[in-house]
């Protein structure tokens, strides 16, 4: 069983209405996409996208920014298509079709979820069981507490425009909490986390990115202990152009990474 960490002493609503902005925007699915409703708590589900090219090919699980919803990537899926990759986009609570409202605690529990949700859905559907995790922005919270709870399943994690911890991410964005030792102690349980991540591992990161650094992202490649790790820089890409300013170089480096 993964050790659940104790988000709460940041699941004060000061921080959760500037960290969460919940869009009810949710499209007609896609052709050859399916919609996916996953239960993960009383009444309350997460809606997820799942866009398929090819039950053959391996799978990448993806956990977005915090203001954006799975319908936002119905144009970027086929270029995860192009590389060999079938796409699989998690939405959190109270985002696109969801229901409930997001925190730090349910987004981390939540995420254990859809993993098992969509681990199943591969087996019983008879695809290919390889599977990738990859985290942007936010969603690199989501995706390494799996990548450090469930290594032998993944053959991958890939985090764009990231960090480890969350001190670093109240920092950048203006938030002041006061520090006590539940706080220090919550910080260094995730860095512990990440640091014993065994898997391969792409960090993706904008040369200057305003939002997250780029300094963050090389410091979370410093914290990782594996040997198996590479970081690829987009030169002049801000936080949220990275993949418009980088395409060529982003894609190409997600494409190696997953072969």
């Amino acid at each position: 069983m993964p050790e659940f960490l104790d988000y709460s002493i940041i699941d004060q609503p000061m921080i959760l209405n500037f960290i969460f902005y919940p869009q009810k925007s949710f499209t007609k699915c896609p052709a050859g996409a399916f919609d996916f409703f996953i239960p993960v708590d009383e009444k309350v589900h997460v809606s997820c996208r799942f866009y398929l090219k090819d039950k053959k090919l391996p799978s990448l699980l993806y956990f977005h920014g915090n203001g954006e919803v799975v319908s936002h990537y119905d144009e970027i899926a086929p270029f995860y298509h192009q590389i060999g990759l079938n796409l699989f986009v998690a939405d959190y609570r109270g985002y696109g079709a969801s229901t409930g409202t997001p925190t730090f605690s349910n987004l981390v529990k939540d995420a254990h979820a859809i993993f098992w949700a969509l681990k199943k859905e591969l087996a019983q559907g008879n695809y290919h069981q390889d599977l990738f995790i990859m985290g942007r922005s936010l969603g690199s919270i989501s995706a390494l507490e799996l990548a450090s709870s469930y290594p032998t399943n993944l053959k991958g994690l890939i985090i764009e425009s990231g960090f480890a911890g969350v001190m670093c991410l109240l920092k950048y964005l203006g938030l002041t909490i006061k520090e006590d030792e539940r706080l220090a102690a919550l910080e260094q349980a995730i860095l512990a986390k990440v640091k014993n991540i065994p898997v391969p591992v792409l960090i993706i990161h904008g040369e200057y990115d305003s939002l997250i650094p780029l300094r963050e992202g090389q410091k979370l490649w410093h914290i990782l202990t594996g040997i198996n790790k590479k970081l690829t820089i987009i030169p002049f890409a801000n936080h949220n152009n990275i993949m418009l300013v980088g395409f060529k170089r982003y894609f190409a480096a997600l494409g190696s990474f997953v072969r």
